[in-house]
């Protein structure tokens, strides 16, 4: 089990409150702030000005929880990628600079 006490975001307390010790996700959380939090971690699995087919998509998300499709539907719902002709790009999120 993580141990969230030495984390200091908050959001990442979030993330790590969810994830399993290989980096998968035990459950996709419901309450919408928590979802965001653990969406954006997903997200920095896409490098920013990448095209993705949606295969590697699939390929990727199944790495952190096997409901690929919803994770996939919640990226794109809420902005994180964007979706056009089949092909997918990192639209959204935090970037480590």
């Amino acid at each position: 089990m993580t141990t969230t006490a030495n984390i200091p975001d908050p959001a990442e307390r979030v993330v790590a409150n969810f994830l399993r010790e290989d980096g998968s996700l035990h459950t996709i959380p419901r309450k919408h702030t928590k979802r965001l939090a653990v969406l954006d971690h997903v997200a920095q699995s896409f490098e920013p000005g990448r095209t993705y087919p949606e295969q590697e998509v699939t390929t990727i998300l199944v790495r952190f929880h096997p409901d690929h499709a919803a994770l996939r539907r919640y990226l794109v719902d809420e902005g994180f990628l964007t979706r056009e002709g089949g092909v997918y790009w990192r639209s959204g999120g935090t970037y480590s600079v």
